[in-house]
């Protein structure tokens, strides 16, 4: 289960880059209930979305110029620096070289071997996510891969990630586990084989809420697409 007591390897912050941080915050405001705090002088427009005080995500511009607005699920790590080396041995290219949050964290942007975004974080004055697993926060990530044996090949010598093989109505999906602990309580997300367009493998954040219905509409109120209708799954 995704907890906010963070070891190597685990989900530990959601960031949007958005090239429109004003409308961002607004909607997910109205869907959510999320405030937006900015981080102050220096930060270069970045902020902290907060769920009563407690800090839920980040948003400011992409971390690369020009990017489409896109969120990235970031990993925890206690050396940045190392982890890039890590993970540029492994196969990944480095998108954003380890830049400081202001005293919140340092982090590297990285592409996997996959072709998929996602961060190593390194903990500031901010540890990372303040609230996990409760309505209107993060609950799990999921990995959308073209190879996904070969992708989990790159994280486990990255991480040390361990998972298990579970039969899903139409599809092979593999429970991904940090390195330390019971593997089952352990687990914090999956890796699924894409099944659309095989080039756009992607991390998703997936967030926790009461009614999915009511949640689909208020996207819809917020000028916010479906992509997919709600939909229950066995077991």
């Amino acid at each position: 289960m995704l907890g906010t007591q963070f070891t190597t390897g685990s989900p530990c912050w959601i960031a949007l880059g958005s090239p429109d941080t004003e409308a961002a915050a607004a909607f997910y405001g109205s869907v959510f209930g999320w405030e937006f705090r900015p981080a102050g002088p220096g930060a270069g427009g970045h902020g902290f979305f907060q769920q009563d005080g407690r800090a839920v995500g980040g948003l400011g511009p992409p971390a690369e110029e020009g990017a489409a607005s896109a969120w990235t699920v970031s990993f925890h790590t206690e050396d940045a620096d190392a982890a890039r080396r890590t993970a540029q041995e492994a196969g990944a290219t480095v998108r954003v070289p380890a830049p400081d949050v202001a005293d919140a964290g340092r982090m590297v942007y990285l592409t996997d071997p996959g072709g998929a975004d996602f961060a190593v974080r390194q903990p500031g004055r901010l540890r990372g996510l303040e609230r996990t697993s409760s309505p209107n926060t993060l609950v799990w990530v999921e990995l959308h891969a073209a190879d996904p044996e070969g992708v989990l090949g790159f994280y486990r010598a990255l991480f040390g990630w361990r998972w298990a093989v579970m039969e899903a109505p139409g599809m092979t999906y593999r429970v991904v586990s940090t390195a330390a602990g019971d593997q089952r309580t352990a687990s914090f997300g999956g890796v699924a084989e894409l099944q659309e367009d095989p080039g756009n493998p992607r991390w998703i954040p997936y967030i926790e809420v009461g009614n999915a219905d009511a949640t689909a509409r208020a996207v819809e109120g917020a000028a916010g697409r479906i992509l997919l209708p709600p939909a229950d799954i066995p077991d």
